[in-house]
């Protein structure tokens, strides 16, 4: 799913595209895609994505961003360690300083990735981009609030899982046994913020993120 809309996404753009942007959209752009990929599960959707952002910064000249989350007005930027921190000139670092104070100063909220925490740790970038949406969306009702801790960051594990959410991914998430998760799981069920995936009446491994637990997540 995600590579056909990635596919459809990057078409369209790069026909749309003129000057500098559509040179940088027929670049390489493997860390951008990655970075979309991993966030896919909370988005859903690449509808509001704008590959290679153009903007005009402070000093006047164009900048560019990875992509542009337009619902939320936030930049992703993926960024290479080698090219982006041990490679990189003094001149540059003082540019990249720069054009972060200019995203910031156009009312864009800037939010890079690393690429080694994308490949390696991509549960905490799915977690850090819902914490991020639901602060945009008000998301502190109190429907929302109402629930206990545990069942917030329960929510937000089978968000941000790319696959039906087991117990023992529960329980490392919780840091609780599998009988604790399990009950935690059930409370959600139970309100019809959770639904189960497989099993039976009485006993359930798997779950899943109900569409109301999804709006009341993501607004």
């Amino acid at each position: 799913m995600f590579e056909k809309e990635f596919e459809e996404l990057y078409r369209k753009q790069l026909s749309e595209a003129v000057g500098q942007r559509r040179e940088n959209l027929e670049g390489e752009l493997y860390g951008t895609k990655k970075m979309l990929e991993v966030l896919y599960p909370v988005l859903r959707t690449l509808d509001g994505v704008v590959l290679e952002y153009e903007m005009t910064s402070l000093s006047g000249v164009k900048i560019y961003a990875d992509a542009l989350l337009s619902n939320w007005r936030l930049i992703l930027e993926e960024e290479h360690f080698i090219t982006h921190a041990q490679n990189i000139a003094r001149k540059r670092f003082s540019f990249e300083r720069a054009r972060a104070r200019s995203v910031g100063v156009l009312g864009y909220t800037y939010f890079p990735y690393g690429r080694d925490e994308l490949e390696t740790n991509p549960d905490e970038c799915r977690r850090d981009l819902t914490a991020f949406i639901q602060a945009s969306s008000s998301i502190a009702n109190s429907v929302y609030m109402q629930l206990s801790v545990k069942e917030r960051e329960t929510l937000r594990a089978a968000l941000t899982a790319m696959k039906p959410m087991g117990l023992e991914y529960l329980s490392n998430w919780l840091n609780l046994s599998d009988d604790a998760s399990s009950k935690v799981a059930r409370s959600l069920v139970s309100k019809g913020l959770l639904d189960k995936h497989g099993g039976g009446e009485r006993r359930c491994h798997e779950f899943v993120l109900s569409e109301h637990g999804r709006r009341l997540l993501l607004g």
